[in-house]
């Protein structure tokens, strides 16, 4: 299980509360990673990434198509009426966006609970977030995957007080 699962697993765990935010998942052509989707907690999507889209922005083999990422991060990373925001992830594709940092840095600004994914590595936004003082950072590992989306889960319905 990755980062992507234990937040996935932590959201049904808190099915009963408001969630807003996305889910990034790989787009599969048999056992070849060809790109990356978001998925919205109310279910809309967009394709982020893939490997056969014209891009000027580029992470690797992938094409990341900003438009959709901007749509999803203006629509869902304003915190207005969620219990609680998870953003997975503030990684290289998604701090090419202009919108979602900004969108992120309000969140983050604001009295709004956010549960997000971070790249182990990364420069710019992405330190800049782990560096923060006022977020708890969980790391996650082998040996503590299993019991992360409970913990997390624990973690918000502690500040939520649901």
């Amino acid at each position: 299980m990755g980062k992507t699962t234990a937040l996935r697993r932590a959201a049904d765990a808190l099915s009963d509360l408001k969630i807003r935010g996305f889910i990034t998942g790989d787009i599969r052509e048999g056992r070849e990673r060809v790109g990356f989707r978001l998925q919205t907690f109310d279910g809309d999507e967009a394709v982020l990434a893939q490997v056969n889209i014209r891009s000027p922005h580029r992470v690797g083999r992938y094409g990341v198509d900003l438009t959709a990422l901007d749509r999803i991060a203006a629509d869902q990373l304003s915190g207005r009426g969620a219990d609680v925001v998870f953003v997975d992830e503030i990684g290289k594709m998604e701090t090419l966006s202009k919108t979602f940092v900004e969108k992120v840095e309000a969140l983050l600004d604001s009295p709004t609970l956010v549960v997000a994914t971070v790249g182990l590595r990364g420069e710019g936004f992405i330190e800049k977030v782990k560096q923060r003082r006022d977020i708890f950072l969980w790391k996650l590992t082998r040996a503590n995957r299993d019991h992360m989306p409970g913990e997390i889960a624990a973690w918000v319905r502690e500040r939520v007080g649901a």
